[in-house]
């Protein structure tokens, strides 16, 4: 599955606020530190994110933002998105960012930014050298 290839935090570098006789901008960032909280979009997807029996998300992408909202002093607020809805969402503004495995396509940079890759997944096939004669 190609959201496997590159796991990227996505984000929109900015975006209006405020009510339409505010002419004042301000940044993404602005507004997340304003809110004290992170909301981060994310699609369960094992092992990256899941549901443990007590229904708390669990994971690495779930450990990934927690770890970026402590470090800048916010709190975290998960917002579990269907995968074929989680671009979309981040531009409706729903979340902020969207902390899960999202390939890099020349398509997807035309509506959100990327940050580095902070996981490549490696996957591959592998066969039977005896069946392979």
């Amino acid at each position: 599955m190609s959201r496997l290839l590159s796991i990227s935090v996505v984000f929109i570098t900015t975006v209006s606020c405020g009510s339409s006789s505010e002419t004042s901008r301000l940044s993404l960032l602005d507004q997340i530190k304003q809110r004290g909280t992170l909301r981060v979009g994310l699609s369960t997807f094992v092992p990256w994110a899941m549901r443990d029996k007590q229904g708390e998300l669990i994971g690495f992408e779930v450990d990934v933002s927690k770890k970026l909202a402590k470090d800048a002093g916010l709190k975290v607020d998960f917002v579990p998105t269907a995968w074929d809805g989680i671009i979309p969402g981040l531009l409706a503004g729903k979340f902020d960012v969207i902390i899960g495995g999202l390939t890099i396509t020349p398509q997807r940079n035309l509506s959100v930014s990327f940050t580095r890759p902070y996981s490549h997944s490696g996957v591959t096939m592998a066969g039977s050298k005896q069946l392979m004669g």
